[in-house]
């Protein structure tokens, strides 16, 4: 089987998109401090192959695919060319220094997962950035195309996600994972607590500034991204008229902005799951542009929910079914 997919121009972008830029540069800035550290959170070269299983996916694939790009190598025992690339993956891991993380699954004992993949044959190579799934490829794979697709899914991460990945310390215990330092308090405040003030007093349009103003300094600033999000949402919510809308999703289900809008009333009356299932659904019986618009909008969504709700966890994995 030859590869494919080795192109990360389809990665999924989170909602609140970073300037490149201002990403990369804060990513190498934060390595840098940590490094000057001494390493404080450091982990061991032995700890940048993990093995995991569906009990495990949550806390080690997704949730540290906020830190780090996590490489998912899909493997049987009894698959050859497993074993023929498996070994490459691991001693890449090691060598590019905490860039990425892999994952090792073993498909004969996580037979969900391989299905929530959609895998049809291994090896099978995803990567996870951010809580969103893509393929990197499938079947045998040279080194040097590995490294290329590697090269690629790390840039993307500094890049669009400003991920800084793990500090590696060679005299680390395996399995030792100190806590990162605490960082210090941020300089933006002032522009936080003016965004709570807007919201508070009904100023969608002045908080959604006051985050964003935030975001341009601070383009990872997990709490602006959250209050934007947020605002957003009540934003786009706030001159619908709640039945027609309701209406012209149930006549026109392949209306996309009229799913769209539903979903965005779903989220606002606490109907998470259903918000969820609707634009999952839409991102089945769509493609191209239209797709894509909502797919976004349900990474937006994700947002306004936030990372640690289980009901993102379980609908970022029917996303990457539909999408996969």
């Amino acid at each position: 089987m030859q590869p494919r997919n080795m192109s990360m121009s389809g990665v999924v972008d989170l909602a609140a998109v970073k300037a490149a830029q201002e990403a990369k540069a804060k990513a190498e800035q934060t390595r840098a401090e940590t490094a000057r550290q001494g390493g404080v959170g450091a982990v061991s070269p032995a700890d940048l192959v993990i093995d995991v299983d569906e009990a495990s996916f949550e806390s080690e694939v997704l949730q540290r695919s906020a830190e780090v790009p996590v490489v998912i190598d899909f493997w049987a025992e009894w698959c050859q060319p497993c074993k023929q690339l498996s070994p490459v993956l691991e001693r890449l891991a090691v060598e590019y220094d905490g860039r990425f993380l892999l994952a090792k699954i073993d498909v004969d004992a996580n037979q969900m997962l391989m299905q929530q993949f959609g895998i049809q044959g291994i090896p099978a190579v995803f990567a996870v950035v951010a809580g969103q799934a893509l393929p990197l490829f499938q079947g045998a794979a040279g080194e040097e195309q590995i490294r290329q697709t590697l090269d690629q899914l790390v840039q993307v991460a500094e890049q669009r996600f400003g991920l800084t990945g793990l500090t590696v310390d060679p005299d680390a215990e395996p399995g030792e994972r100190p806590p990162a330092p605490e960082m210090p308090e941020g300089p933006y405040d002032a522009l936080l607590e003016a965004a709570v003030r807007a919201l508070d007093a009904g100023d969608l349009g002045g908080a959604v500034q006051a985050y964003k103003n935030v975001l341009n300094d601070d383009p990872g600033n997990m709490e602006a991204k959250l209050g934007l999000a947020q605002a957003e949402l009540l934003q786009r919510v706030q001159d619908l008229d709640p039945q027609q809308a309701r209406k012209d999703a149930a006549d026109r289900p392949k209306d996309v902005r009229a799913q769209i809008a539903a979903a965005d009333l779903d989220l606002v009356g606490g109907h998470v799951e259903d918000a969820f299932g609707r634009l999952i659904e839409t991102v089945q019986r769509t493609a191209g542009e239209d797709r894509d618009a909502v797919r976004l909008r349900l990474l937006e969504l994700f947002e306004v929910v936030g990372a640690d709700d289980p009901r993102v966890a379980a609908a970022r994995r029917a996303l990457a079914r539909a999408l996969f």
